[in-house]
């Protein structure tokens, strides 16, 4: 497990927590597991998925009936990261506020990370 003891990976906002919890109970999930991949004009992307079962490497942050699960590659990329939801009048879905990320896209879709965390 990487980080601090103690203090959970990344942080999660009641609105997430809500639609977490809601996404959960429809598919009938586990949870979401949350990563990170290859890809992007940045060079990184996020990736979630919903989980039928638990990965006993993943950290798990459980808060107001939800779950999220942190895929073990993801972890250094992903600690001290809160994850929101937010709706507008154009769009509604899941924000990252990552302190690792040092550049992103236009489209917020794709992001960079510090060369020091990539190097690992």
């Amino acid at each position: 497990m990487f980080g601090i003891p103690g203090k959970q990976a990344v942080s999660i906002t009641p609105a997430a927590a809500k639609q977490i919890a809601k996404l959960m109970e429809k598919d009938g999930s586990m949870g979401l597991r949350i990563g990170v991949k290859k890809g992007g004009c940045a060079g990184m992307e996020y990736t979630m998925e919903y989980v039928s079962e638990i990965n006993p490497m993943d950290e798990m942050v459980e808060q107001d009936g939800a779950r999220v699960m942190i895929a073990p590659m993801a972890q250094m990329f992903l600690f001290g990261t809160e994850i929101d939801y937010q709706v507008s009048l154009l769009e509604s879905g899941f924000k990252f506020n990552n302190p690792n990320v040092v550049e992103a896209c236009g489209c917020g879709e794709s992001i960079k990370f510090d060369e020091t965390l990539t190097a690992k």
